[in-house]
């Protein structure tokens, strides 16, 4: 049998109060519903009130805000706080005081987002240091969820070195300051990588402080580039310039390093203001000048690779690190001016031979040509004067055409030496670019390197013959080629060319001789020195009418007209066929003059 509990009554208790329906001590029932009233005026629905957690399990968190039931949370609304522990105050929105079953609703992440946009403005405006839940990776970064916000991370933002693998932030709770906020469209920005700039910044200015140049320093390469290498010191960065990675020629830097290679660099330069630092890795190495062969001297041959190509020579790398030029000038003996590309190209295995060294300003300029005997040391000799050769046209000029016998020989054609006989007025006339030809040395300028030839000397100078064909006063058929103001161009037997004035043009009718038209020209003035011949058609006529005039005069002096005109015969018009008659006439006057 149980041994009942004998219960010890209240000692100031009321019961007077108590018979009339008081049940709280001194306080009136009025009272006691007026302060239950005045608890419930406290907290209404949709509004934002601080309460305290209570206890915290998995999956819940219990939170009292001074009502009279406590109200349970889900413990992933405050996932962006995984700090949170029984005491600590939290905000809370009041859904409903009291749901269909009678129980408190609250939400801490309605509340989050209610104050949310003001708590963002504020940070931002404040520099403050925030916490945020990484959500999920998206184009260009991560979403972040910032006090309920869904916020944007780029990955620039995410560190200072370059992020790879972005997946490994998913679900990490880190902090942020907020960056840019969009008021418009609520859209906000944060970066964790602006707190670790904060703190770099410093270490920056302190390493910075500490540099000299000279100093050496190892580094890790943090990014390649197409113009040079990015090297982390320990919280500042310095660039090895492509050309500062070896004493040899670099095309891309991969040949020479690669990503996270620790490396050792020497400081070149550095701006304190810009933050720049110039690194070098080559120099920590022996220049390759000092390392060259010390027995090498101007003269001797040597072998090489071409390594860069441009218009006006080749760069040969002797040894990595050593390269000497060989200017187009010297790839060939010919003077006529072309590019380099047209003997070399890169890659190629050279032999040439070394014509300036300056090992103190680390030049050297080499030569292939050398390598063959210069043409110009026996000119004499294989080209003499009066020899004869076929040469090549390689260029023209308004006065002559330029061709080359050989490779470095070159010698000109004076247009006038071109054709005995056509009058020609520009060299393209009389031959094309590429075209062989038949040439006689005329004169040798050794010193300038270069030939007199003609080509019109092969033949015999057909203005020997002229001479005793197209005499003063004889009469030639020819056809008119060329008319123009000054006159006209008549073209005679063996493809000689004379010239008439526009009186001596005139015909018996008194009419012009026109292109093309055939007549009877008699010669009245021949140069052999400067191969002119000058014509006349309406001379045939005047000195025609002469002679009828005279026969028409009185018969007294008739007698004496017949005796003049046995003394001085006729002219009369020679043909080929009295050729030799008339050089029999002629050396029968010059015997008789004597």
């Amino acid at each position: 049998m149980t041994e009942s509990k004998v219960q010890t009554p209240i000692e100031d208790f009321d019961w007077d109060a108590y018979a009339n329906g008081e049940t709280a001590g001194s306080k009136s029932r009025e009272e006691l519903v007026n302060t239950y009233d005045e608890s419930l005026k406290t907290a209404k629905d949709n509004e934002v009130v601080t309460g305290v957690v209570k206890s915290i399990t998995k999956r819940e968190v219990r939170v009292d805000i001074g009502m009279k039931s406590d109200a349970i949370i889900p413990i992933s609304e405050f996932r962006y706080n995984p700090d949170l522990k029984v005491g600590d105050e939290v905000e809370v929105f009041i859904e409903t005081l009291e749901d269909k079953n009678g129980q408190l609703r609250l939400s801490h992440k309605k509340a989050c987002q209610t104050r949310s946009w003001d708590r963002v403005n504020q940070a931002l405006e404040n520099d403050e240091i925030i916490k945020g839940y990484v959500k999920s990776r998206t184009k260009g970064g991560m979403i972040v969820d910032v006090f309920g916000i869904e916020a944007f991370l780029p990955g620039s933002q995410i560190d200072v070195r370059p992020i790879r693998d972005y997946d490994v932030f998913v679900d990490k709770t880190m902090e942020f300051k907020v960056v840019k906020i969009n008021q418009e469209y609520k859209n906000v920005v944060v970066s964790h990588k602006a707190l670790i700039e904060a703190e770099l910044e410093a270490q920056k200015r302190e390493i910075i402080s500490k540099l000299e140049k000279g100093q050496v320093l190892e580094g890790k390469v943090k990014n390649i580039t197409p113009y040079g290498v990015f090297v982390d010191l320990g919280g500042v960065d310095g660039l090895v310039h492509i050309t500062d990675l070896s004493w040899g020629r670099v095309s891309d830097p991969r040949e020479v390093v690669e990503l996270d290679q620790d490396i050792k660099v020497v400081i070149l330069d550095f701006d304190n203001e810009k933050k720049r630092i110039a690194l070098g890795v080559k120099q920590l190495l022996p220049h390759p000048w000092d390392a060259l062969d010390q027995t090498i001297k101007v003269g001797d041959h040597i072998h090489g690779r071409v390594v860069v190509m441009a218009d006006y020579g080749a760069f040969v790398e002797v040894q990595p690190g050593v390269e000497g030029l060989i200017h187009v000038s010297e790839m060939s003996w010919s003077q006529h001016l072309r590019s380099a590309q047209d003997f070399l190209k890169v890659g190629d295995e050279v032999e040439a031979v070394v014509l300036t060294l300056d090992r103190e300003d680390r030049k050297m300029s080499l030569g292939i040509k050398q390598l063959k005997k210069d043409p110009w040391e026996n000119i004499e000799e294989k080209y003499a004067i009066g020899s004869r050769h076929t040469a090549k046209v390689r260029n023209f000029t308004n006065f002559g055409v330029f061709v080359e016998i050989e490779e470095g020989v070159d010698g000109l054609i004076h247009i006038s030496d071109l054709s005995w006989t056509k009058k020609i007025k520009h060299p393209s006339e009389f031959t094309q670019v590429g075209n062989d030809i038949e040439v006689q040395v005329l004169e040798i300028d050794k010193e300038n390197r270069r030939l007199s030839l003609g080509h019109k000397q092969l033949e015999e100078n057909p203005w020997d013959v002229f001479e005793t064909i197209f005499t003063v006063g004889s009469i030639h058929e020819g056809t008119i080629t060329e008319v123009m103001d000054k006159g006209a161009v008549i073209a005679l037997e063996y493809g000689v060319e004379g010239f008439a004035t526009p009186k001596h043009l005139v015909k018996e009718d008194g009419s012009q001789a026109k292109l093309d038209e055939k007549l009877n020209f008699k010669v009245i003035e021949f140069n052999k020195d400067s191969k002119r011949i000058i014509l006349s058609h309406s001379r045939i006529a005047e000195d025609a009418n002469k002679v009828e005039t005279r026969a028409q005069r009185p018969a007294a002096k008739k007698p004496r007209r017949e005796e003049e005109s046995a003394a001085t015969p006729a002219i009369e018009k020679t043909t080929l066929g009295d050729l030799g008659a008339l050089q029999a006439l002629k050396e029968q006057m010059q015997k008789e003059g004597k």
